[in-house]
């Protein structure tokens, strides 16, 4: 799938894709904004709009009758929480081969794995797809950064009238999700143990995953508690990060490494409702890892990221190709990094065209050649294009 879009630039996105292919998935977890967008777009199309919300009664019971629903319909057809009614797919497929395609579709899904098998299975070839996330630093500005950082990216979350109530907010999101939402996205019954498996993630944030530890505490198989993990991972609230691996003569690592992808709700989890209190916790680090590589990994073109490490303790924090060229980047929470012998195996073995150094600097500096400390939006900038927008001093 292509890079995250900016989200002043999301609606132009979905338009674009709908004059290129009969329908739209735009994908993203929930609460993320996709039902506001979507609203907006049917409010300004400039000939009918009707929206489904299948988490309207009414509405996921006329689409029960599919063909009766929206064989008639013209204009943009929007429909929400699309997964929750995986065989609308198959009638799908038939409305949109229809000559003239008198209607377009805007489906919006929360669990991109199983809306995208359905769409491979029945859509394949007609539908566009836009990926959504919550606010980013390119929709926030720098000066909002901490913010962004501690709060996270969901509206309700960031836009709080304070600390505590974005705090609040966080919270009763992660009980929703874990106690109603998660059995609607279409992936199986709620786990009884999801919420207890959902904080140890948060304590295990920036680490190797061993889902045999996970199974220990929560009285769980392996097995199990990888499927739950994956489940997570599909309603777009973890990341596991799979090792990057070649025949370097060395002993890599090849656990993936466990991420809950929005900072703020990472926070809720551990605990740490404001600024002061994330300052003097032990995940400071961490936290700040996994808040710059999703901002980062949103913007690169594509989304073949690795990390990479060896058992003797190097190690790289992100590994991806931009422009045909490999390129690292290395998450460091203090003001003033210094180049370690790490960055120079990492430079070294893994035939890096740059590495940046992402730290919450003012300015950028060089380490040594190909080696540089970055600010967090200079990284976004060598996501989008392989350069940073400052020469290094």
């Amino acid at each position: 799938m292509q890079g995250m879009i900016p989200r002043r630039q999301l609606a132009e996105a979905v338009m674009k894709g709908l004059e290129r292919a009969p329908a739209v998935a735009l994908l993203g977890p929930r609460q993320c904004g996709k039902t506001t967008l979507a609203r907006e777009l049917a409010a300004r199309h400039p000939g009918a709009a009707r929206v489904f919300d299948l988490e309207h009664p009414a509405d996921e019971a006329a689409l029960r009758n599919p063909l009766l629903a929206i064989e008639r319909l013209r204009g943009l057809v929007v429909i929400d929480e699309v997964q929750r009614l995986p065989e609308l797919y198959p009638v799908l497929r038939v409305l949109l081969d229809r000559p003239g395609t008198p209607a377009r579709f805007l489906l919006l899904g929360s669990a991109s794995p199983h809306l995208v098998r359905g769409v491979t299975e029945s859509l394949a070839g007609r539908v566009a797809f836009v990926d959504m996330r919550g606010f980013s630093l390119d929709d926030v500005g720098l000066v909002a950064e901490r913010m962004l950082w501690l709060r996270g990216g969901f509206p309700r979350s960031f836009l709080a009238a304070d600390d505590g109530a974005s705090f609040a907010w966080r919270n009763d999101f992660l009980r929703s999700f874990s106690e109603r939402d998660f059995g609607t996205l279409g992936l199986g019954a709620t786990p009884a143990s999801l919420g207890r498996l959902w904080r140890m993630a948060a304590h295990h944030h920036g680490q190797y995953l061993n889902a045999s530890e996970f199974g220990r505490s929560l009285g769980e198989t392996h097995k199990t508690v990888l499927r739950h993990l994956e489940m997570l991972a599909a309603a777009f609230m973890i990341r596991l990060l799979p090792p990057w691996f070649e025949n370097l003569g060395k002993r890599l690592v090849r656990r993936p490494k466990l991420y809950v992808r929005d900072s703020g709700l990472l926070h809720a989890l551990l605990g740490i409702p404001d600024e002061s209190t994330l300052l003097g916790h032990p995940t400071l680090g961490g936290s700040w890892e996994g808040f710059a590589m999703e901002e980062i990994i949103a913007r690169l073109p594509h989304d073949e990221c690795y990390f990479w490490a060896t058992q003797s303790g190097a190690e790289l924090d992100l590994l991806t190709t931009i422009g045909g060229r490999r390129v690292g980047f290395e998450y460091k929470v203090g003001d003033a990094p210094k180049l370690t012998r790490s960055m120079a195996v990492a430079r070294h073995d893994l035939d890096l065209h740059r590495l940046f150094v992402v730290a919450p600097v003012a300015k950028p500096y060089t380490l040594a050649a190909g080696i540089d400390v970055v600010p967090l939006a200079d990284a976004i900038d060598a996501a989008s294009s392989g350069k940073s927008r400052r020469p290094a001093d």
